[in-house]
């Protein structure tokens, strides 16, 4: 099975892994993770099935906040130069 992860935004901060697991129940998560803090997390689900979260679940009010549900964008590479130039 090929997962795809979602990117689940406007969370609640208190929100948990279980609050999250259970919003998505409908589409089996494999895996859940919150950033703590942060007000954002990602879902990882069936690829055949990610359409259709993102659907049922995009704008859907969750513990008060309107939920952003859409593709997880991979993380742009880094450089390792911290985002200095390099005077010579």
């Amino acid at each position: 099975m090929t997962l795809k992860s979602l990117y689940v935004g406007n969370l609640p901060y208190h929100a948990t892994e279980e609050d999250v697991r259970s919003l998505f129940a409908d589409y089996s998560p494999a895996g859940v993770r919150v950033i703590p803090d942060k007000g954002f997390g990602f879902v990882e689900v069936a690829e055949d099935a990610a359409d259709d979260a993102i659907a049922a679940l995009n704008g859907v009010d969750f513990q008060g906040r309107s939920l952003t549900v859409n593709e997880a964008r991979p993380r742009p590479e880094r450089t390792g130069e911290g985002g200095h130039h390099h005077r010579r």
